[in-house]
């Protein structure tokens, strides 16, 4: 007889979950487009985006064109959701609430991307100057620290996640006993293929210093976050398994 697989309960309310869910949205939505704008005005081979951004966003130039309109839009969407094939695959299970899940987090997310980014390029002059490029860099630091810290709070909550995030999840609980920069290193080796798909035509735009500091240090902002951004906020409902 197969067992009822354990999930951890709930401590805090639908409300409380949501009103966390929401914040973190905003400050993922704005992490990444630091990051993006912060390259953009240096040089995109300077800086860099975060790993999966950078990643996602060079297969969809490569494949698509660059003059095509929607071809983020569509290398996002596709590649989150085989993103989540991957994720049933870890889990054993084919979990049509979790997949719908990581597709609804995609909208208000998308939303924010384009709402920050509006508002970055308007008001963040391109970077000339030694100081200009200094503070460009350390903006784009703290963007992936702001990533980090959102992946922290809404794995925390647990309600509906990034296709990206609910991986790093599932590696972290299932399969790294809780290690939240091991997890992250192997949660990255998708994008990083995504990358080498994408090199022929793409080289190694949007990938930098941005990218080198996420892919050594986020996974580890993330566990500080986890103990020290609203540290009395727990992992709720962990499916842990059989």
């Amino acid at each position: 007889m197969e067992e009822t697989p354990k999930v951890t309960q709930r401590s805090i309310s639908m409300t409380t979950s949501i009103a966390y869910f929401a914040l973190s949205i905003v400050i993922n939505s704005m992490g990444n487009v630091l990051t993006l704008v912060t390259s953009s005005h240096i040089h995109p081979h300077f800086l860099g985006s975060a790993y999966w951004t950078a990643a996602e966003n060079n297969l969809g130039l490569a494949v698509l064109g660059k003059d095509n309109p929607l071809a983020l839009f569509w290398a996002f969407m596709i590649l989150g959701m085989l993103t989540s094939v991957l994720n049933a695959i870890l889990m054993k299970k084919w979990d049509w609430k979790r997949i719908g899940g990581n597709f609804i987090f995609m909208l208000p997310f998308s939303i924010f991307i384009q709402w920050f980014s509006n508002i970055f390029n308007q008001i963040m002059p391109d970077a000339y100057s030694l100081p200009m490029v200094i503070l460009y860099v350390l903006i784009n630091f703290f963007g992936v620290a702001l990533i980090g810290t959102a992946i922290s709070i809404y794995q925390r909550v647990n309600l509906v996640l990034h296709p990206a995030d609910d991986l790093f999840q599932i590696l972290r609980f299932r399969y790294c006993k809780g290690n939240a920069t091991v997890s992250m290193w192997m949660s990255y080796i998708p994008p990083t293929i995504f990358a080498l798909i994408a090199m022929p035509k793409m080289g190694l735009a949007n990938f930098g210093l941005g990218t080198i500091f996420a892919l050594l240090f986020q996974g580890a902002i993330t566990g500080w976050a986890d103990k020290h951004i609203f540290g009395k906020l727990t992992h709720q409902a962990l499916d842990l398994g059989n």
